[in-house]
């Protein structure tokens, strides 16, 4: 095998590490959030550093499977969520 393909090969793999690392370490708070929107309800899941990051989160997931417009998206965005569970870490 050739210098290069080792050096390339060796750095794929510290960059997935890398990934891996920062994955696991960052999601400390995970939220489900509920929203109802013109009559249907969706929930979504989201992890976030904090339990703020993670509902806004899952609050815009949720609203994009609700929505047929912007104007649909900022008005989903503005309604108060209908249930927020979070898991504390």
């Amino acid at each position: 095998m050739s210098k290069a393909g080792v050096i390339g090969g060796a750095f794929a793999v510290l960059i997935l590490g890398l990934l891996f690392y920062l994955s696991m370490g960052f999601s400390q708070h995970t939220c489900e959030v509920c929203m109802e929107f013109k009559g249907r309800t969706k929930c979504r899941t989201a992890s976030g550093a904090d339990r703020q990051t993670a509902v806004n989160a899952a609050r815009d997931n949720a609203c994009a499977f609700l929505i047929s417009s912007k104007t649909d998206g900022f008005l989903c965005s503005q309604t108060p969520s209908a249930k927020v569970t979070c898991d504390e870490p």
